[in-house]
């Protein structure tokens, strides 16, 4: 497939994303064109490709920061985004520079993948696959958290998730989901909403 036709399919993919994980989305239309946290996507997928051309890093930052003035959400472009993230409602979302974020991600609004350091190096968190990271939670440092993991609604992530836990309360406490469960990638946990 050429470079422009797997850009515009993978845009294609973020509309699809976004409208298969928000029940109140009636179109595509009508993500495409109302949809901030899908934008905010949309320009770091741009941002991201300047970014890795070292002439176009400050190019890439003031593009970034354009979006961010529009979208309320901030993703810096040097973070690496898998593919299908969705970023509900948006505002004031902050994704750090060296953030890893596996693919089939949500976001939800407020939530934080930031540092705690001001050394250089990798020092924001890395998400697997799956993963739900509820509105306002902050998860901070280089940690790891695991493919298909939740993290709740205010959350303070400050060491690793599991892959398949739920992380909820100040500092975040890890629940292990029960055997039994079967893999949902919805939310299934009341907790992720406290």
């Amino acid at each position: 497939m050429s470079e422009p036709l797997h850009f515009l399919a993978v845009l294609r993919e973020d509309l699809e994303a976004a409208r298969h994980r928000d029940p109140a989305a009636r179109s595509m239309l009508e993500v495409g064109l109302a949809y901030p946290g899908v934008h905010a996507v949309w320009v770091y997928r741009l941002a991201h490709r300047m970014w890795r051309v070292p002439s176009l890093r400050l190019p890439a930052r003031l593009v970034s920061q354009l979006a961010r003035a529009v979208t309320g959400i901030e993703i810096h472009p040097g973070a690496r985004l898998g593919r299908r993230l969705f970023i509900d409602h948006g505002m004031g979302v902050v994704i750090g520079e060296t953030a890893e974020v596996g693919d089939d991600v949500v976001l939800f609004h407020g939530s934080t993948l930031g540092g705690k350091t001001m050394r250089h190096g990798k020092r924001h968190p890395t998400l697997g696959d799956n993963v739900v990271v509820g509105a306002g939670a902050k998860i901070l440092g280089p940690v790891w958290i695991g493919s298909g993991a939740q993290v709740g609604a205010n959350a303070v992530v400050i060491h690793d998730v599991p892959a398949g836990a739920i992380a909820v309360g100040v500092p975040a406490q890890i629940r292990l989901r029960p055997a039994k469960a079967a893999f949902d990638v919805e939310i299934d946990d009341p907790a992720i909403y406290i």
